[in-house]
């Protein structure tokens, strides 16, 4: 045991102390963001909205996350990463304080756009300083590091939503959401200021090729928007199937969605150091992260057993841990071509996307044609989503081919 603890441990040694407080900052951040699974449940159980209008309002939550991603990334690109950072943390604490007001379709729709527009311009802006503030080799365990923290704040925060919930309403959910972007801020602007911070890796290119030529880089982000809609599901989709099909309350609930977040803070990072190790590309291991999270959801009409639920939150979650990681390593390997916020913009804006219709499209299905041909539907999405990626893989396999025996020839 004391082996494999300290081993567990290695895996996180030679990352830098900003990567670290990034993690951190990332960690209290996404502690709060527990309104966003539940966002569709007191939406339907709090303000009575019928599932048509939950996915009209999931459709403008994606709408100002696309918009979000692209504007942070012009900023980042033209102010830098840290004020980017900074300016949105603080004002999306204040904004979601300013969220529980509304109660109107029209005004919640306008409100949840507003937020994620706000809220999303941190992402581009992050992946660039996650790039900046780690060394070229430890890039993925870095990625890998500030998804820890991300799940980490997920594992507690459903849990903890749920205990609010019962306590004190769902009006709780968005003080606690807001005064944790607060604190954020602040943890921020304490430990990453760039009189403070070291940059490990800045990247300046000449010539910078623009991410909307490269044909390889927009494929990819095909492919990411689709399993974007997949993996939105449980985000949405679920949490009333869990309610309305398993009979679990909000409690309930909360432990399921919590118990993938702690699964990937105890084995991503051992996994993604054991899976750098393999033969394996990029690629092929988001196509292997795609299967199993379709098959996640394919599996829930196999059986009316509850116990079915955790088997597929493990299946959903071991994929996930394999296809973010790799595919956000992808994307700041590209990205090393051109204007790196413009690429992580679309990469961000990928799953924005994702966001407009793979909440609208589950709801919609569910109320239409039920929960099982639902299922069904979304596992024919990432079929979809896995033989682009398989295309996409054997492509840039001929393409290297082509390029080192060129390469020989001249030689």
């Amino acid at each position: 045991m004391a082996t494999l603890f300290k081993n567990y441990i290695n895996t996180f040694r030679g990352l830098s102390t900003e990567i670290w407080w990034l993690a951190l900052i990332t960690l209290i951040n996404r502690a709060g963001t527990m309104v966003i699974p539940f966002l569709s449940l007191y939406l339907k159980e709090d303000l009575q909205f019928t599932v048509s209008h939950i996915a009209w309002v999931m459709s403008a939550f994606g709408l100002g996350s696309v918009v979000g991603s692209w504007l942070g990334g012009k900023l980042t690109d033209s102010f830098g990463y840290y004020k980017v950072m900074v300016n949105s943390l603080w004002a999306t604490g204040v904004l979601f304080i300013g969220l529980q007001f509304l109660n109107t379709f029209a005004t919640i729709c306008l409100g949840i756009f507003v937020v994620m527009l706000v809220a999303d311009t941190f992402r581009p802006a992050m992946f660039v300083a996650l790039n900046a503030y780690s060394k070229p080799e430890n890039k993925i365990r870095s990625l890998t590091l500030i998804r820890l923290a991300i799940n980490l704040g997920f594992s507690a925060g459903p849990a903890l939503g749920g205990l609010i919930i019962t306590g004190l309403g769902y009006g709780g959910l968005f003080w606690v959401d807001g005064i944790t972007c607060i604190i954020a801020t602040l943890v921020m602007i304490k430990v990453l200021h760039p009189k403070k911070a070291k940059v490990l890796d800045e990247v300046k290119v000449e010539n910078p090729v623009s991410a909307y030529s490269d044909g390889i880089f927009l494929v990819f982000l095909v492919a990411m928007a689709l399993f974007g809609i997949v993996f939105l599901q449980y985000f949405s989709t679920i949490t009333i199937y869990y309610k309305d099909v398993h009979v679990l309350t909000e409690f309930e609930i909360g432990i399921l969605l919590g118990l993938n977040g702690f699964l990937i803070f105890v084995f991503e990072m051992p996994l993604i150091k054991w899976l750098e190790n393999t033969s394996f590309t990029k690629l092929g291991l988001m196509f292997f992260g795609i299967v199993l999270t379709g098959l996640s959801l394919f599996i829930l009409n196999l059986t009316s057993w509850s116990g079915i639920l955790i088997i597929g939150m493990l299946l959903m979650t071991f994929g996930e841990m394999i296809t973010f990681p790799f595919s956000n390593a992808f994307a700041v390997e590209r990205a090393k071509k051109g204007n790196q916020g413009e690429y992580m913009a679309l990469y961000s804006i990928s799953f924005s996307i994702a966001h407009i219709f793979g909440h609208n499209a589950g709801l919609q299905l569910t109320a239409n044609v039920g929960f099982n041909n639902t299922w069904y539907i979304i596992t024919g999405i990432a079929v979809i989503c896995a033989i682009i990626l398989f295309v996409l893989k054997e492509n840039l396999k001929t393409n290297k081919t082509k390029t080192s025996w060129k390469t020989k020839k001249i030689s």
